[in-house]
């Protein structure tokens, strides 16, 4: 039977809506959408670049707990409610995903709260131990 296991960020929003940061699933990471909040601190920031780049930290920390990194993400998806902040982010995308080339979706939808400006899916493969 393939382990089966969860990854939680201690994010206030996992223990209200019921869910969890990232689920382990035998070799595969599925981690949720991820925004740019600061989940210690609970606080977001208004610029979409410093929330694209808290997104990769949150996101990072759920792979680091699957014993995963950027390098082994396959799958991305970029939620955004407004076109146009998605080039300012490029950037900080290339520096975790240029080398790696996951394959990637961009979508113009609304968020869950107003503040959120970005939100980030990515699916890994756990490497062979």
């Amino acid at each position: 039977m393939t382990e089966r296991r969860p990854v939680l960020s201690g994010s206030t929003f996992e223990e209200q809506i019921g869910y969890a940061r990232a689920v382990i699933d035998g070799d595969w990471v599925h981690v949720s959408g991820t925004t740019g909040f600061d989940y210690a601190a609970m606080t977001i920031s208004d610029d979409v670049v410093e929330q694209a780049e808290q997104c990769l930290r949150n996101i990072g920390a759920a792979l680091a707990e699957a014993d995963c990194t950027f390098a082994d993400v396959v799958r991305v998806r970029y939620l955004l409610p407004d076109r146009a902040d998605f080039e300012p982010c490029w950037p900080v995308l290339r520096r975790a995903f240029g080398e790696v080339r996951p394959a990637a979706t961009m979508l113009v939808c609304g968020l869950a709260d107003p503040r959120m400006k970005i939100e980030i899916e990515a699916y890994a493969r756990r490497p062979a131990a």
